[in-house]
């Protein structure tokens, strides 16, 4: 359950038709009263330089530390600031895919509250996106961190980028730039924020990233935790599914099943065989319980994937699954389009 809080001052330009701001920042944070002000007054700092309109969304995820009455108070001062309040902790994901989904930027920003991502970094963002990418992943080159921390995300980082073939060397970074139409394709939830650019490279995004300065942490404590990497590793396999087999979820169903069908059903048939060549009892050989276990297995799991099938088919449409670059009608000025006919 969320609450949104904005000042009067916004709603009144916004019903009279305010020009939407062309970059939307998304801070989720979580007990990080100490940093909120700060990070405000830098990213004000930021934006100081850029001829750009701008809004700021801090999502609270369940603080209890009094973080929300200090965005309160600020977006009462600024008309380009917006709280959202979870009523509980919902997890990073959760948080900023409802700060996207209140976004109306044509680019949208995700950075920590922890002042350990430098708001400095924005223009050069802005500066890779008008490249022609579609996300753009911060890299902390120098990361300063505990080694208990870095490890595991260096691990987690490599695996990630060779398991899904992305050529970014810090995936996990929070600190990343979407233009809308990327932004509009992602469906966040559990911990999928860590993987972004291989799910939307896999819907044939294009992906790149900038190495930017990260700062020690001054106030609070991380929220890093054991659990995170292993639910993180969890996530994995969502992705795996998500980016390779969502429109032939079967394929892989019988990648795990199929084996177990053959051996099983080889291992019946050889017993059969002995049976029928009458070479002594079956009944008490610990290779038929196996080979009957195989069996069922195997047709278990080939069975979920065709009911995974059905749903697939039921649901997801062909024409949702790819990225139209360009459409050019009647000789006019090529379009940008969605894939599944939505424009951006």
């Amino acid at each position: 359950m969320v609450s949104y809080l904005k000042s009067p001052a916004a709603d009144k330009q916004t019903s009279i038709g305010q020009r939407r701001p062309m970059v939307t920042v998304v801070v989720p944070f979580l007990d990080e009263c100490a940093t909120l002000q700060e990070l405000y007054d830098r990213l004000v700092e930021a934006f100081s330089t850029l001829d750009l309109e701008w809004e700021v969304i801090f999502v609270d995820d369940g603080s209890t530390d009094g973080g929300e009455v200090v965005v309160a108070r600020i977006a009462e001062r600024h008309q380009n600031v917006t709280l959202i309040k979870f009523t509980r902790n919902f997890g990073k994901a959760s948080a900023l895919s409802a700060g996207m989904a209140r976004a109306r930027g044509e680019t949208i920003i995700t950075m920590d509250a922890d002042l350990q991502d430098d708001p400095s970094e924005i223009p050069r963002f802005l500066e890779k996106l008008a490249e022609g990418y579609d996300v753009v992943s911060g890299w902390k080159h120098n990361r300063n961190d505990p080694i208990a921390k870095t490890w595991p995300s260096r691990i987690f980082n490599w695996f990630t980028a060779r398991a899904f073939d992305v050529d970014l060397h810090d995936i996990n970074c929070g600190f990343k730039a979407y233009t809308r139409r990327a932004a509009d394709r992602l469906n966040l939830y559990g911990e999928l924020h860590r993987f972004t650019p291989a799910l939307l490279q896999a819907a044939g995004y294009s992906a790149a990233e900038i190495s930017v300065r990260h700062h020690a942490r001054e106030h609070g404590r991380s929220k890093y935790g054991v659990m995170r990497m292993v639910k993180g590793l969890l996530d994995l396999g969502t992705v795996t599914l998500v980016t390779r087999y969502q429109s032939r979820p079967l394929h892989f169903f019988a990648m795990l099943g199929l084996p177990m069908l053959v051996l099983g059903t080889a291992f019946i048939g050889y017993l059969t065989i002995l049976w029928f060549l009458d070479v002594g009892p079956i009944g008490n050989r610990p290779l038929l319980l196996i080979g009957i276990l195989l069996t069922v297995t195997g047709t278990q799991i080939i069975g979920v994937g065709l009911v995974a099938e059905l749903l697939q088919a039921s649901g997801l449409k062909e024409r949702d699954k790819y990225v139209i670059d360009w459409i050019t009608d009647d000789g006019t000025k090529p379009k940008r389009h969605e894939g599944g006919g939505g424009q951006s």
